[in-house]
């Protein structure tokens, strides 16, 4: 999913050097009360951070304002202020702030590109960004697995064209009605709800690139978007993973023969196969989509010879894995 990051909510600030003198800071915070802090700079790259309150608490103490007043600014700035790239999604910056020291909490952060300084951004606007982007995830996100729903799905899709590279994963659990029927509702939300942290886990923690998605189609359908073509191993883990996990609630005797006995659909006493893993994928390697209509159309038409396969198994248009 596309986040926002802390470069689009940074704002301008007030940037002096190390030698600039404490009166002049002075002056700033008092001719300029909603002025919190100042960033300290040489040659555009920040190096310290003057806050007021921090800045007033140095010139409190027994005769601090005679001290300080005309030294410079370097004698009384934070030197390890934090410094979060642009790029840095505000979920992300937003824990690192509110992991500082109480007494830093409050601290702008400092934002940068390349590692030049182009602003700040203020916990309260930081905050306030983050919660906005919470509700909104959770107004179009699946309720049952939290993940992005249609709304997100169909965006990221839409970006996923314009990527040099991208692999689709079009993920289908197998024989889902009838796990359903055989082990109950409450079994089968938890079968969905482990699959939607198996792909987290799978796809996004093990990812460094921002523009990995993971999304929720609906019922037992997901979707994975990789801005690169090495799928094997993913597929490969999504699989164990899943049949780690669901093959607790079978027997020994039912793993061993590969099915249940179970009610068809038809109310008649079938062997019913074990519940397992689709995987369509889709790449832009040999084929160039248009749309998202062309990639839907060509992900039903591999996932159906998933399906008839009778076992997890990830397939591309070309090839059986």
């Amino acid at each position: 999913m596309l986040q926002v990051t802390i470069g689009e909510i940074a704002e301008q600030v007030i940037v002096v050097t190390p030698s600039t003198k404490c009166e002049l800071i002075y002056s700033i915070f008092k001719e300029k009360p909603e002025v919190e802090g100042v960033v300290v700079c040489t040659d555009d790259r920040p190096i310290g951070l003057v806050t007021k309150t921090k800045f007033y608490q140095k010139l409190s103490i027994q005769y601090g304002f005679d001290l300080f007043m005309k030294r410079t600014i370097d004698l009384v700035m934070i030197t390890d202020p934090l410094i979060v790239d642009h790029a840095v999604p505000i979920t992300e910056a937003s824990a690192q702030a509110m992991d500082r020291a109480q007494e830093h909490l409050y601290d702008y952060v400092i934002v940068t590109k390349e590692d030049r300084l182009i602003g700040i951004a203020s916990i309260r606007n930081l905050l306030m960004k983050l919660a906005e982007e919470q509700i909104s995830i959770a107004r179009y996100s699946n309720p049952l697995t939290g993940l992005p729903g249609n709304f997100e799905i169909k965006n990221a899709l839409k970006t996923a064209l314009s990527f040099g590279k991208y692999t689709i994963l079009y993920i289908d659990i197998n024989l889902f009605k009838a796990f359903n029927d055989s082990f109950g509702f409450k079994l089968g939300d938890e079968v969905i709800q482990y699959t939607a942290t198996a792909l987290k886990e799978t796809v996004l923690q093990r990812s460094t690139s921002l523009e990995s998605f993971v999304g929720h189609i609906g019922g037992d359908d997901f979707i994975a978007i990789l801005p690169h073509h090495d799928f094997q191993g993913i597929c490969q883990t999504l699989i164990y993973k899943f049949e780690q996990y669901t093959h607790q609630f079978y027997s020994a005797e039912e793993l061993a023969q590969g099915y249940i006995r179970g009610i068809s659909r038809m109310g008649i006493v079938e062997n019913i196969p074990l519940v397992g893993l689709s995987i369509a994928v889709i790449q832009n390697i040999n084929t160039s989509f248009r749309s998202i209509e062309e990639i839907s159309k060509e992900a039903a038409r591999i996932k159906k010879r998933c399906k008839s396969m009778g076992r997890s198994v990830f397939l591309t248009s070309e090839k059986t894995s």
